[in-house]
């Protein structure tokens, strides 16, 4: 399908690793115009190489409404205006509650959250100048079940997601839709360790028999992002490979086992 992304401007935030450089590789190879930032200059160089036109990496920490306010500036002096703004960036560092101070608990809400709401914001004016676009932010299985000893990290994804429904009626009347994009486990250089430990018990909550991968979350990126989602938003959409979508996720594969 041709999702008419050519000549789009992309802008991502936490572009440059995992899920987020996947998604930025995605929209480059529709023709899109990509701009993306993060806060290690290693990381931003080989992004440069790796997309030699029609692409723009920049140094910004987007915890902070100064530094989204930069990467925007920067992406519309390259490109002209946004058409399509993620918010990708995020951590995901474990904190069981009684382990977390007041500055660990302010670095996890200022990035995980502040960013999605005032980079949001940032978009929306730009887009509305330009007339509409789409927002598309990252969530996390953990908006929908919390994972215990990341308390504060679920809970910011379930507010990434109470934002999006809110932003999506508040955007609507400039032709802005917002969307949640919730992945399921995916491998990335995050989620290696634990994989490699756990990566038997953590397939056997997947329906569809497998990890997803930053390709799987970047095609639908891309889907939320065309006029091929034109009547989608204000929701959160899970792509997980069924994830929990029932307790027992290997009844199916189990049977066939048992008919081979």
């Amino acid at each position: 399908m041709n999702y008419a992304i050519a000549e789009k401007v992309v802008a991502i935030t936490g572009g440059t690793a995992g899920i987020g450089r996947a998604v930025a590789a995605r929209f480059w190879q529709e023709g899109g115009r990509v701009a993306v930032c993060g806060r290690g200059e290693e990381r931003l160089q080989r992004m440069r190489a790796a997309f030699p036109e029609r692409f723009l990496a920049v140094r910004a920490d987007v915890s902070q409404p100064d530094g989204l306010e930069s990467f925007a500036r920067a992406t519309v002096e390259a490109f002209g205006r946004i058409d399509i703004w993620v918010n990708n960036a995020g951590m995901s560092d474990p904190m069981p509650v009684l382990e977390t101070d007041e500055a660990a608990f302010n670095r996890m809400v200022d990035l995980n959250l502040k960013s999605v709401f005032f980079g949001a914001a940032i978009a929306a004016r730009r887009m509305r100048q330009s007339g509409g676009g789409v927002i598309l932010n990252t969530s996390s299985f953990t908006s929908v079940v919390p994972t215990a000893g990341k308390a504060l990290y679920g809970a910011t994804k379930a507010a990434v997601d109470n934002l999006t429904r809110a932003m999506a009626a508040e955007f609507a009347a400039d032709g802005i839709r917002v969307v949640s994009v919730i992945p399921g486990y995916i491998e990335t250089e995050m989620t290696h360790a634990n994989i490699q430990n756990n990566g038997a018990w953590l397939t056997a909550n997947i329906a569809a028999g497998r990890l997803g991968t930053p390709e799987d979350l970047a095609d639908a990126y891309v889907f939320l992002a065309s006029e091929a989602a034109a009547y989608i938003t204000g929701v959160a959409l899970p792509v997980t490979g069924g994830k929990l979508c029932v307790q027992n996720c290997t009844w199916s594969w189990d049977r066939k086992q048992k008919e081979n």
